[in-house]
């Protein structure tokens, strides 16, 4: 039996990817502080390594106690981050580095691995946390990657777009979910064809899995969802997935100034398409989970969660105004 190292593993991506690989026989170790309740203490196929990725020390201690085939790392922030696993984890089979679609620098549609420009990273960026420099430094880990490849090291990357499905704790899809649940007319802002391209969570997780098993050295895999929909068609998605009848209402900047909102206060509209191309991955042999079936099972674990997405919410009262001002159009 091969053996797994997950560097995180409890919230989201890393709780998918634990399952992913325990569901293929492997033995997995999940490597972390413990910060967060572990869903796999129960399980006998699970051990568990306590420590702090960011130190060295104890990250080499669980690289000796485990002796991995296998490296996901779930939760490289900063540069340093992925040099120094590299370092450590420079005779396992794999080492899998998740980066980011963000970590592209270009605006063309679709981008691809190898043909469009990634962040520049500067030294002041690549010790930063805030959201802003998050591109930068996941590419300048991309880079990492590729230098530790041309040194000997089975490394590679896996760039996500945005991900989705159970227990996402970003919530950005709850708002929608929510939204859908409970009122009738959704506002969707725009004309509704913006598209950000989107990742389901288990299908993460199998790319992760396919890439340690299949990818190449010094590579990097976009992933998401392989049919693209529009935010119009995510609502149409959701309202299906909770069989729920909403009325979508387009509103435009300018409508939307009525109750004092913008186009950039709901979450997952972007102006232009973010889009990657996934065929580099599905040449690999990895699939995707049809959207439909995605959708619903991201709906029926909202459902049973408290998630709401109300950080994310522009306000229904704003929103109001802006219907009540389009009704008499």
């Amino acid at each position: 039996m091969e053996t797994a190292l997950i560097i995180g593993g409890t919230r989201f991506i890393g709780r998918h990817t634990v399952a992913e690989f325990l569901d293929h026989g492997y033995e997995v170790t999940v490597f972390n502080r413990g910060t967060h309740d572990n869903p796999f203490a129960d399980d006998d196929r699970a051990s568990h390594v306590q420590g702090d990725r960011t130190d060295d020390a104890e990250l080499a201690g669980a690289a000796r106690e485990v002796e991995p085939d296998v490296v996901v790392d779930c939760v490289a922030y900063y540069p340093r981050d992925v040099r120094t696993a590299c370092r450590i984890f420079d005779d396992v089979d794999a080492y899998v580095y998740i980066s980011s679609g963000s970590a592209y620098g270009a605006e063309v549609m679709p981008k691809r691995e190898d043909e469009t420009a990634l962040c520049d990273c500067t030294e002041e960026q690549a010790t930063d946390d805030s959201s802003e420099s998050y591109g930068p430094r996941k590419a300048e880990g991309d880079r990492a990657i590729f230098a530790a490849a041309e040194d000997g090291v089975n490394a590679m990357a896996v760039r996500p777009c945005i991900v989705y499905g159970p227990h996402d704790y970003t919530e950005r899809l709850d708002f929608w979910i929510d939204r859908v649940r409970n009122h009738d007319r959704v506002v969707v802002p725009g004309d509704g064809t913006n598209v950000w391209h989107r990742a389901y969570v288990e299908d993460v997780a199998s790319a992760l899995r396919v890439v340690a098993e299949a990818g190449e050295p010094g590579e990097a895999y976009n992933v998401g969802d392989r049919r693209l929909v529009t935010l119009e068609e995510m609502v149409e998605l959701v309202a299906d997935a909770l069989d729920a009848d909403v009325e979508v209402v387009h509103a435009s900047e300018r409508e939307l100034a009525i109750g004092d909102l913008s186009l950039d206060d709901y979450v997952l509209y972007r102006d232009y398409p973010h889009v990657l191309d996934t065929n580099k991955l599905a040449a690999l042999g990895w699939e995707s989970t049809p959207v439909d079936e995605a959708m619903q099972a991201a709906a029926d674990d909202h459902l049973a969660s408290d998630r709401d997405g109300s950080e994310h919410d522009p306000g229904r009262e704003n929103e109001e105004r802006v219907l009540g001002v389009l009704d008499t159009l």
